[in-house]
């Protein structure tokens, strides 16, 4: 990416985009604009010409007979739009949904399945004498049954992609809410699409399926990649899809689009999950097209999620198993300007139930009609063999044993696989224009930010991405200013407010909470950066001259440790050892005379400690600053959920004890007074916990001991909680939710991490202890605001909060009576009790 003073120019040094015009494929070099007979944005003359896959239909209103043209073109199938020569297994074709029914009831799997829970049940009804003699009989009578519901359930479950005329309506509706919705278009590279369709014709020659994995944040994700494989003329993909989008008229729609049905949980359903994978080994055997999403859900805070293991689990099965020989996996990253469905998405994250899916709701909350967010950037990894993956995962997990996989190299291969594709999607994501404001507003100090330093920051992160091997979305030679600007506009003023009236254009995060979803779509280039720079932070901001803000090398890595372990289910880290990935980062910021090391005097690759460089405090501390904000609302979100887990102990309760004055008499009543001690430790509802949590954190947030809305983010805190709970030494204890919904996830504070002197206090928790003691350590890298400093009188009152909100939840997590358990503890823990407590608690937190 190439700036100047004078010219500052958003450029891509990669392969250009492509562009499809009608019948025609243009390649447009990185440094050479569109040709001008290329179409301008719509509603928009003032830009120069953009370069995008799909061209915006013509409107009814303003175009009727160009309209009628180009639906006539569809619905005829002209040219390339007849889709009768696609790259791939043949799918159109009248009774492609009973043959694939058909192989899939014959599939050896199922059927030995089906077989196996006849013969259970038999043995069953034998044993409890409700089977006396005819056991084959009703073995043949269960199969037939069992039989009869697979059959059901593939029905409603598989894609019905049988009408070439239905999938070329489809592709012409959606092109049309697409464009309207994106009005910038959907943009490829030509070096990847081209390396694609050579993949995929090679792959059609050995009937090998092309095994799409896309990252997930929004539903646009799989309608562009159909669109785009739909224009490109390769064979489209059966889309793993959640039964909750089945709804009406959209879910029919999507099954014949290509979707194929599954619950969103299997429980202990043998039979189902057994149908589900002889469905995946027959489409992948068969060389059919395949795609799912290995976050599971979608992303409601903009950066990639941990994968999720379930259909990657059914994938590697079918190669494991020898039920496929072979499959091609293709990471692909979506990107987006911005997001149709951001504001759900922080409406769920700030505690708001989640809308139950339905085209009205879908339809309302888009207004997809009269949308302009932008353009769609997808790029495709370079796709590599799923056979070749599991010999080379063999070979390192388990020389010399080929074809034997026990249950751990399973697992261990399937870790592999699902961080393997994530980071192969982090390298082929672009960052877009939006991304990088987003970035930049939330990194910088004060209250605004004039246009021309907004331009400078960009351009620097525009270098800072580069540099980490990262890409940005490709913008010919349009100068940074106007690329912002436009980039300003997509975002509006709910999101970036600007002051008026004044000499320069200013601008300022008018929605935070919100715009923190694109800053996250960077943070995965610099989480090294940041860890490193939060952790010298607990130095500089003790102030003093630079020897006070010096720290050892030790103490730094340590702290990077503890801190990396804390956001273990946040990011995704590199798989080389801390020492390596710590050492690497700090010769990085001292390249850019960010930091200043000093060196071991007889062994200069040994370094003794790091100090912010004097380069770095001239320029007021903003790239060190930088990397601080990005962290910062993490850190918040981690001290709150450590702070909220003083509400798990179990409140003081008051019970009565008969105290006999002597001497005693039959005449003289016996005295009854209240002693104070603890309830019995109980499981809480996991949602009511992070529920409360979420309200001590705007309580804080409100006066001020919380510096960012942010942190309030329920994702983020049950990925703490989640990370809390995999400790060494646990903090608390997460149960798994019953079967079929009949009692929810719990959660429970272990007894090591239990505050101590709560019932001697009276019931007030107070800090001091090995929990309040693990909160301390996290705040220590936390930005340092106006109200902290006086840390009396913060400690007061968030105790204070921590008393009044954890007593809501108490009495909303437990019954009627008041007591978490029914049968509360007849007594407190005792004095060795509390001995024991604060013995360990020095052991514990060195494990840390």
């Amino acid at each position: 990416m190439a700036s100047s003073k004078t010219s500052s120019t958003l450029s891509n040094s990669g392969a250009p985009d492509i562009s499809i015009l009608g019948d025609r494929l243009t390649l447009h070099p990185p440094t050479v604009t569109a040709s001008s007979d290329a179409p301008r944005l719509p509603n928009d003359p003032k830009t120069s010409p953009e370069q995008q896959l799909l061209s915006s239909y013509a409107s009814f209103r303003s175009a009727p007979f160009d309209f009628l043209r180009e639906l006539g073109l569809h619905v005829s199938g002209t040219g390339w739009r007849s889709y009768d020569r696609i790259i791939g297994q043949e799918i159109f074709y009248k009774g492609f949904s009973e043959r694939m029914k058909n192989m899939i009831m014959r599939t050896p799997r199922l059927l030995d399945k089906i077989q196996d829970l006849a013969e259970k049940r038999v043995d069953v009804e034998i044993t409890e004498g409700l089977l006396p003699e005819g056991a084959q009989a009703r073995k043949r009578e269960l199969e037939a049954q069992l039989a009869e519901v697979c059959d059901e359930w593939t029905e409603k479950m598989i894609c019905k992609m049988e009408s070439r005329r239905f999938i070329r309506g489809a592709y012409y509706l959606a092109t049309q809410l697409l464009t309207r919705a994106y009005h910038q278009g959907i943009h490829v590279s030509s070096e990847e699409v081209l390396r694609l369709r050579a993949v995929a014709e090679e792959a059609e020659k050995k009937k090998q399926p092309i095994i799409f994995l896309p990252c997930h944040r929004s539903h646009v994700d799989y309608v562009s990649l159909q669109l785009i494989c739909y224009r490109l003329g390769l064979a489209l993909p059966t889309v793993v899809a959640g039964d909750n989008l089945n709804f009406p008229v959209v879910g029919p729609f999507l099954q014949h689009a290509g979707a194929m049905w599954i619950r969103r949980s299997f429980g202990d359903d043998a039979l189902y999950t057994t149908l589900v994978q002889s469905y995946i080994d027959t489409l992948l055997r068969e060389g059919y097209n395949f795609e799912c999403f290995v976050e599971g859900g979608r992303s409601r805070t903009g950066k990639l999620l941990q994968p999720k293991f379930g259909i990657l689990s059914f994938i590697l099965e079918s190669i494991l198993s020898g039920s496929v020989e072979d499959a091609i996996i293709c990471p692909v990253s979506t990107q987006y300007d911005k997001v149709i469905e951001v504001d759900s998405y922080i409406s769920e994250l700030l505690g708001q139930p989640k809308p139950k899916e339905s085209l009205t709701n879908f339809l309302s909350s888009s207004s997809i009609l009269s949308l302009k967010l932008g353009r769609v950037d997808v790029r495709f990894h370079q796709p590599w063999s799923l056979r070749q993956f599991v010999t080379e995962q063999t070979t390192r997990l388990q020389p010399g044993l080929q074809g034997s996989y026990d249950a751990n190299i399973r697992r261990k291969m399937l870790a592999t696989l699902g961080f393997k594709v994530l980071a192969d999607i982090n390298a082929a994501s672009v960052v877009m224009p939006t991304a990088l404001i987003g970035t930049v507003l939330l990194t910088l100090r004060g209250r605004g930010v004039g246009l021309s330093e907004l331009v400078r920051r960009v351009d620097w992160l525009i270098a800072r991405v580069k540099a980490k091997g990262g890409r940005v979305a490709h913008f010919g030679t349009q100068p940074t200013a106007t690329v912002v600007e436009r980039a300003l506009e997509v975002l509006g003023p709910a999101l970036v407010g600007q002051v008026e009236g004044l000499p320069e254009s200013t601008y300022f995060a008018s929605d935070r909470f919100q715009l923190s979803f694109y800053r996250n779509m960077t943070i995965h280039l610099f989480v090294e950066e940041a860890l490193v720079s939060a952790a010298l932070y607990t130095k500089v901001k003790a102030g003093g001259g630079p020897e006070n803000q010096t720290m050892d090398y030790a103490e730094l890595e340590d702290y990077v440790y503890f801190l990396s372990q804390l956001f273990r289910a946040e990011f995704i880290f590199p798989t080389t050892p801390l020492s390596e990935n710590v050492h690497k980062t700090l010769e990085g910021l001292e390249r850019d005379s960010i930091i200043t090391l000093k060196r071991n005097a007889d062994d200069a690759s040994v370094i003794e400690s790091i100090t912010l460089s004097e380069a770095e405090r001239l320029r007021g501390r903003e790239n060190f600053d930088f990397y601080c904000f990005l962290i910062w609302p993490f850190i918040e979100a981690s001290w709150l959920s450590a702070v909220s887990l003083l509400m798990l102990a179990p409140p003081a309760v008051r019970t009565p004890t008969a105290l006999r004055p002597a001497p005693y008499t039959a005449d003289t009543p016996p005295v009854i007074e209240k002693a104070s001690t603890l309830a019995e430790p109980a499981a809480l509802p996991l949602t009511d916990v992070i529920n409360h949590a979420q309200l001590l954190g705007k309580t804080l947030y409100a006066q001020g001991d919380l510096s960012y809305l942010e942190a309030v983010n329920k994702e983020t805190i049950r990925n703490s909680y989640n990370q809390f709970a995999l400790y060494p030494n646990a903090l608390i204890a997460i149960s798994a939710a019953g079967k079929n919904g009949k009692s929810p996830a719990g959660v429970k504070l272990a007894q090591a991490w239990m505050p101590i002197g709560r019932a001697e206090n009276g019931g007030t928790v107070r800090a001091e202890g090995m929990l309040w003691e693990f909160c301390e350590r996290i705040s220590k890298a936390r930005r340092e605001g106006k109200n902290r400093r006086d840390g009396g009188t913060v400690v007061r009152r968030v105790l204070g909060h921590v008393e009044l909100v954890g007593s809501k939840l108490w009495s909303s997590g437990v019954g009627s009576d008041g007591n978490a358990s029914k049968n509360p503890s007849k007594k407190g823990p005792d004095a060795l009790d509390i001995q024991a407590q604060a013995r360990s608690r020095q052991d514990v937190l060195a494990k840390l």
